[in-house]
């Protein structure tokens, strides 16, 4: 081939007596030097030809420049300078047509290697708890190994490496999520706690300079137990200091230089949370005490390590910490949210706090407690709660008293109207590198507050009984967006006594759908046909995102299977049995 774009070259480049057309007459190269020539060769010189003219023609005539020969020369070797991608897509006749094959086919990017894991508890009483791994490419389901009996917290760490469950009996089951495929019980390792810890929640992360830690509040002892995630065993045990007690959530992140121990202390009166930090690789202290509101039970710290939130149960209130100098925000030390704030998530991509508050319903449980419509001949016992319509509108109540039959607008001695809990969106920036021209105060190791930090930008309505926030970070192509999980419905989308899960768009700040729960039998009648529908009365939830699409996995306390929302069209598109209902909190995601 490359002789033959040669034979070419000469040709075009050395005729002589030519002319060139534009100039008043036609350029016909002498075919002579060609006879040697093949058809497939002559071919090729007829492609060059055509190429030399448009050219010439189109570019070279209207610069008016260079002799006629010359710019035959010109427009001869610019030819051939696309010889080869017409070579690749055009032929002549029957004798010579060249295919291409594609060297690297280009297809949808492959799927992250993750994996959902949710806990559950078989209905016979005494049975061990089962982890469900289930992967997210294909929802297929990869191992369910036994872990401890009556477990009451489960956290995955950081990096998805390793899955971590306790039970109220101080026992702790550790678990190997890299290859889930091949895991089995038999892989399983247990471990005990000192006697009366009584753990309360679960925190996995390395802090700076230590090891990779699950950090255990004993509720029990008013410490924080230290266990190594590489050994499970236990290898420090922080006190809880000033007199505080009822150690409840350790909150941090890989790489902080320190990690917060909420503590409620004494019903009524302001939480505290303990400054943890490194010693050595084997022991940490106890550095400082700052108050925080009232009835603290859960926290978040930016994944930048500056910026610590506590959310104040009893107070409506959020803390902020300044991580960099171990203390309240200058600021900012307090945000005003919504009724009992209980759970909270970051919105990296916009710098936002997603805060969920629970309403009056924060401690519902709507199977144990739902009663249906109220009913005058019914003798009603406290927390027990029922529908009453008034002129079409039906609300949920619950009882406040044990005993009594009283209507529930009038007898406002035993009855309280449920009310929905919400969402707040708080900004959280920080100034940044940008900024540091003309913000002398901003420090790249300790950067002060931002323009609107802390601002409640929206307040969005959510179900009744809210216990848990999910976002879905606006990655891979993904509209970031929460998922609420709700004991009750709000909205009279669903039927009376279901629960729900609300999405809200994080774009525009507003609720996008309400998908209904279904529970009792007719779920696991219908958990192979079923369409859009949340099995059980949803209390854990996790989401990740993903090309097509994120997925949300939600499970129940009274249904043994979960179920799986495709996040581009919000719709549940499968259900995988889990054997046992799930616990609270108690579905998490590898990597979101």
């Amino acid at each position: 081939m490359l002789k033959v774009a040669a034979k070419i070259v000469h040709s075009l480049s050395g005729e002589s007596g030519s002319a060139v057309s534009g100039f008043g007459s036609t350029w016909v190269p002498s075919l002579a030097r060609f006879k040697a020539a093949s058809f497939g060769e002559y071919c090729l010189f007829r492609m060059s030809r055509s190429i030399s003219m448009h050219l010439l023609g189109n570019r070279l005539c209207r610069s008016g420049f260079g002799s006629q020969a010359g710019l035959a020369r010109r427009a001869g070797l610019a030819g051939i300078a696309s010889l080869s991608i017409l070579m690749a897509t055009a032929g002549c006749g029957d004798n010579y047509r060249p295919v291409v094959a594609a060297v690297n086919p280009v297809g949808p990017a492959g799927q992250l290697t993750k994996y959902a894991v949710a806990i559950s508890i078989p209905t016979i009483s005494g049975e061990q708890s089962l982890a469900t791994i289930v992967d997210f490419s294909g929802d297929t389901l990869l191992a369910t190994p036994n872990l401890v009996t009556n477990p009451n917290y489960f956290v995955v760490n950081v990096n998805g490496s390793q899955g971590y469950v306790t039970n109220l009996d101080g026992s702790l089951s550790t678990f190997s999520l890299s290859n889930p495929s091949t895991l089995l019980t038999s892989d399983i390792v247990f471990t005990s706690l000192p006697v009366e810890s009584e753990p309360v929640s679960m925190s996995a992360f390395s802090p700076a300079s230590g090891l990779s830690t699950i950090f255990i509040p004993q509720g029990g002892l008013d410490s924080i137990a230290a266990v190594n995630a590489s050994t499970a065993a236990l290898y420090d045990t922080v006190d809880i200091e000033a007199g505080g007690t009822n150690p409840f959530y350790v909150v941090g992140t890989t790489n902080a230089p320190r990690v917060y121990a909420i503590s409620k202390n004494s019903p009524g009166t302001n939480g505290q949370v303990d400054s943890i930090e490194t010693v050595s690789t084997t022991t940490l202290s106890d550095s400082a005490q700052i108050p925080v509101g009232i009835d603290p039970v859960y926290g978040v710290m930016t994944t930048n390590t500056d910026r610590a939130f506590i959310m104040n149960q009893g107070s409506g209130t959020v803390s902020v910490l300044n991580v960099p100098s171990n203390e309240l925000d200058v600021d900012k030390p307090s945000i005003t949210v919504g009724s009992n704030p209980v759970w909270a998530d970051l919105n990296t991509v916009a710098n936002e706090l997603v805060v969920l508050n629970a309403g009056n319903g924060a401690d519902i449980s709507a199977p144990q407690d739902y009663q249906g419509a109220y009913s005058a001949t019914t003798t009603y016992q406290q927390n027990q709660i029922v529908t009453y319509t008034v002129a079409g509108k039906t609300s949920y109540y619950m009882a406040l008293n044990s005993g009594f039959s009283g209507s529930p607008p009038t007898d406002t001695a035993n009855w309280e109207q449920l009310t929905a809990g919400s969402l707040s969106i708080i900004n959280i920036p920080l100034c940044n590198a940008t900024a540091q021209p003309t913000n002398p105060n901003c420090s790249p190791t300790n950067p002060e507050d931002g323009v609107g930090f802390g601002d409640v930008i929206a307040t969005v309505p959510v179900g009744i009984g809210a216990s848990q926030v999910a976002v879905l970070q606006g990655f891979e192509g993904n509209n970031p967006a929460a998922y609420v999980v709700n004991q009750l419905d709000s909205t009279g989308t669903c039927g009376a006594g279901q629960g729900s899960v609300t999405v809200i768009d994080l774009q525009t700040n507003t609720v996008t759908t309400t998908i209904c729960g279904i529970s009792g039998s007719a779920a696991t009648l219908l958990a192979n046909g079923t369409a859009n529908y949340i099995f059980g009365h949803p209390n854990a939830i996790a989401a990740t995102g993903g090309l097509p699409t994120g997925k949300v996995y939600v499970t129940s306390s009274d249904n043994q299977y979960m179920s799986i929302i495709y996040t581009d069209t919000n719709t549940v598109q499968t259900h995988i049995s889990l054997q046992g209902n799930g616990i609270p909190y108690g579905v998490m995601v590898t990597a979101k």
